[in-house]
């Protein structure tokens, strides 16, 4: 399975201990990438920055990859649903998937169309760079639930 996160700015060194935690615990399961677009200024207008975000967030998408975009708007899943429906995607034929999430300002509404399935991991809203570390730990919890193998952390 290949995983590319498609992602707006880089994360601050507090989130980047978490990231670098879950992507060696993913090492055996996966191959995973991390593309990152620039943060556009809020003082542009949530609007303008989403938009501007959207462009270069599709211009690293991966052909032919199931795109999971990470968005309030979108179904919340329990770990098990969740990894049911990762595992049923890959039986079904698919062996790379991109997770996109956008900034402060959340998604383009273009991301969100050209998304193979929305998900919303929690009616609070959280930090963009929360959410990425969160949606790393929800990859790895999916992958050991398909497995059968225990998860404690």
């Amino acid at each position: 399975m290949r995983v590319s996160v498609i992602c707006v700015g880089r994360l601050s060194r507090e989130y980047q201990a978490v990231w670098r935690h879950y992507q060696g615990l993913l090492r055996p399961y996966i191959g995973l990438e991390v593309f990152e677009t620039a943060e556009v200024p809020l003082s542009l207008g949530e609007a303008q920055a989403r938009t501007k975000e959207g462009t270069a967030l599709l211009s690293l998408f991966r052909k032919g990859a199931f795109t999971v975009a990470l968005d309030g708007r979108g179904r919340q899943y329990s770990s098990e649903t969740w990894s049911a429906l990762l595992a049923e995607k890959k039986v079904s034929g698919h062996s790379s998937f991109q997770f996109v999430l956008g900034g402060a300002a959340g998604l383009d509404e273009c991301i969100v169309a050209a998304a193979h399935v929305v998900w919303s991991l929690s009616d609070l809203t959280f930090p963009h760079q929360m959410a990425r570390c969160m949606m790393i730990e929800q990859l790895y919890r999916a992958l050991r639930i398909e497995r059968g193998e225990p998860y404690h952390h």
